[in-house]
């Protein structure tokens, strides 16, 4: 099987790149179109290891192929295309364009042809190609309730440790760390960021041994401080303020600056001076959807006629060539009748049908016997007419003796 971690150094090296996009580009239009799976499978009630596995495989994608190549919108409606049937919760693909076209604007929709639905069954083909078939992905989610299983503490603390991890995990989509490291050292890197976060410090936990310096290195051996650094610092950076905007390619320079008065759209990401652990607290806690959740279909709405057709003034009623009157309106026969007292008058006369005129008969044909023999003077003694010597010949020359002259003679 293809191994999917790569380096850092790797990772700015991408065909994007080098096909002139910037580093920051690059992850900027990444992130969108991991956000744009997850919206979009959140509409159409998708679980949340169908929306994660389409994600990993938008990330894999681009790992082998130019932005400037492949639309990123398309990719990722084929991505969650794909991961619907992997993970056993399909959707058509005309419902997924239809879900996702409010999600962007025209201009953005507009890069999927005049045959939406063909570009996405088209680009499926390349990326199973791409990700070499192999479509079995796990994701931290996982692992990070059996590791919560095993640790001891305030369970209600522990609860909301947990979801915060979870909202992480989710969060961490946008990133590539997917790319970067195994399921299990994400889940454990951002159950230490949430503890941290929630002021949750795990003591004790089952089966710990002398052997173990933190409760990880029962689950995952080798994991250093940098390390889980690193993957929550990269998390973390998705809450600090964008430098560009998000939506569209990159701005032009010209653009009209907004004045004081003038009211900023709503950003999505968070100030500076909020902490993701504030804007976490501010949001209703929501448990995860479980996989495999179908939404249920709306009937059509009926649009109303724009005009009525004028009713057709049919044919005048005539009345029928014959009824048959009903069982109770017909005459009774008499008790006291005999059934064979019915007056002869009563039963309407037939008329007889001529015989048809006899065929004469054809007279048989006469055939003489096969082995007749000829009288003696049709019989021929010369040595230039021989005998006959079929039955054929035999049958002609007894019929017509005639012929059989005129043949004999010089």
């Amino acid at each position: 099987m293809p191994y999917w971690y790569y380096d850092k150094k790797d990772l700015q090296n991408t065909p994007s790149f080098r096909d002139g996009i910037s580093t920051e580009t690059e992850n900027r239009y990444r992130k969108e179109g991991a956000r744009f799976i997850i919206d979009t499978g959140s509409k159409m009630d998708l679980g949340y290891n169908t929306v994660a596995t389409g994600v990993v495989y938008f990330h894999r994608f681009y790992m082998f192929h130019s932005f400037k190549t492949f639309p990123r919108y398309i990719t990722a409606c084929c991505c969650l295309f794909l991961a619907g049937k992997v993970e056993e919760t399909p959707k058509k693909c005309k419902d997924i364009i239809k879900v996702a076209k409010p999600l962007i604007s025209e201009q953005k929709f507009s890069t999927f042809g005049d045959d939406p639905k063909e570009e996405v069954m088209t680009l499926e083909r390349i990326l199973l190609q791409t990700i070499k078939f192999d479509l079995q992905v796990e994701h931290p989610y996982g692992y990070l309730l059996k590791y919560a299983k095993c640790l001891k503490g305030d369970k209600s603390k522990l609860q909301k440790m947990v979801q915060m991890a979870w909202t992480f995990v989710n969060d961490s989509l946008c990133t590539t760390l997917c790319l970067q490291w195994e399921p299990e050292v994400i889940a454990v890197a951002l159950m230490f960021l949430a503890g941290k976060l929630s002021k949750f410090e795990i003591v004790d936990w089952n089966g710990r041994t002398p052997k173990h310096n933190a409760w990880w290195d029962m689950f995952v051996e080798d994991i250093t401080m940098d390390l889980l650094e690193d993957i929550c610092h990269q998390v973390l950076d998705l809450y600090s303020p964008q430098t560009q905007q998000s939506g569209g390619d990159s701005p032009t320079e010209n653009t009209a600056k907004q004045t004081k008065n003038e009211k900023k759209p709503p950003s999505i990401t968070p100030p500076a001076s909020a902490s993701p652990v504030a804007a976490a607290m501010s949001k209703p806690v929501t448990t995860p959807l479980k996989n495999g959740g179908e939404s249920k279909p709306e009937p059509p709405k009926m649009e109303p006629l724009r005009f009525s057709y004028p009713s057709y003034p049919g044919i005048p009623f005539a009345p029928p060539v014959y009824s048959a009157p009903p069982p109770g309106a017909m005459h009774p026969v008499p008790a006291h009748v005999p059934p064979h007292s019915v007056p002869p008058h009563s039963v309407p006369p037939t008329h007889p049908v001529p015989p048809p005129h006899p065929v004469p008969p054809h007279p048989p044909h006469t055939v003489p016997p096969p082995h007749s023999v000829p009288p003696a003077s049709l019989q021929r003694t010369s040595s230039k007419s021989p005998a006959p010597r079929c039955s054929c010949q035999r049958a002609t020359s007894q019929l017509f003796p005639s012929h059989a002259d005129a043949r004999s003679t010089p």
